[in-house]
């Protein structure tokens, strides 16, 4: 459904701009085929992995932008997500690199703007200069800072992990762990809009991708309770190893299983053969960036965050 449909010509570009709340199987598969042609100049997707995966079927409160120039052809897409009942709705946009300086940036922008009722969040992934000059033109202000931290596994050298006393740890069950996963990944991430309100479908479309493998997802357990968890990822075009996300239960903190969890994790990860981990944290949790800065880490890049005024 179109629930807005623009025209302009704005600086010589003449741009159409739809709003759905459902993309097309076509038009879902030319959104992706936009994002990897940029992802490829970049150096990394404008559209996180959560936003890919809403880009097909209907999801609650998600909307997308399309722009098209003058013959039609997809040159820019945003999305929007309103499912935080607290937050700002948050958005992520992305320009065709060979359609860029055009002011089709700001025009997506100033839609999201719009279509959020002037409360928005958005990513600048990379946190390049263009999104962070696009960001000012749009009065955002940043207000949050997302590092990607990696370590080499070469010689990987962390000593057996230590867990608390009666913990033990297995690997994910699907369809049986479901259910408990979600309550303490909820409960651990309560603090953080994306991660902590994950659903069964999120969960579902993850189970689903040709990533997904239950023997790298590590539950921990302590007296047949699970306290807490470390799901690996393995992006395997680029030999490359994720701390996907690392979970522990509130009141199951501060006893070293998150410390433990990861070294598991890392060790599963270097035993594939893969060369480098990765990992995000929020440059504000400091006692995190300290445990992976101990572990060897350090800083890759950083994403940024920008959000109007509240």
């Amino acid at each position: 459904m179109s629930s807005d449909v623009a025209n302009n010509n704005t600086g010589g570009q003449q741009r159409s701009v739809d709003v759905v709340e459902e993309l097309t199987p076509e038009g879902a598969r030319e959104v992706l085929r936009l994002i990897e042609a940029a992802a490829a100049v970049d150096g990394q997707p404008a559209v996180s992995e959560q936003g890919r995966l809403q880009l097909e079927g209907r999801r609650s409160g998600v909307r997308h932008v399309l722009l098209r120039d003058g013959q039609g052809e997809l040159v820019g897409y945003g999305q929007l997500e309103e499912g935080d009942p607290v937050e700002a709705p948050a958005g992520e946009l992305v320009v065709h690199p060979d359609r860029r300086g055009r002011g089709h940036g700001r025009a997506l922008g100033s839609v999201l703007l719009a279509e959020s009722g002037k409360r928005l969040r958005i990513w600048a992934h990379g946190g390049h200069p263009a999104a962070r000059h696009l960001a000012q033109v749009l009065g955002l202000s940043l207000f949050r800072e997302l590092r990607q931290m990696r370590r080499p596994l070469a010689g990987l050298s962390l000593g057996e992990p230590v867990l608390p006393p009666g913990v033990t740890v297995r690997t994910f069950r699907p369809g049986e762990d479901d259910a408990a996963w979600l309550a303490v990944n909820a409960a651990a991430f309560a603090h953080h809009p994306e991660q902590g309100s994950l659903t069964q479908r999120d969960l579902d479309d993850r189970k689903a991708t040709s990533w997904f493998d239950p023997e790298g997802f590590f539950l921990a357990e302590r007296e047949g309770e699970l306290i807490g968890f470390h799901w690996t990822k393995v992006h395997a075009a680029e030999r490359l190893g994720e701390v996907y996300v690392l979970g522990v239960k509130p009141g199951a903190q501060g006893g070293g299983l998150g410390k433990a969890l990861t070294a598991i994790g890392l060790r599963h990860l270097a035993a594939a053969g893969l060369p480098t981990a990765m990992l995000y944290v929020d440059a504000d949790n400091g006692a995190a960036v300290a445990v992976y800065e101990g572990m060897g880490f350090e800083v890759y890049e950083t994403d940024l965050m920008y959000r109007t005024e509240s």
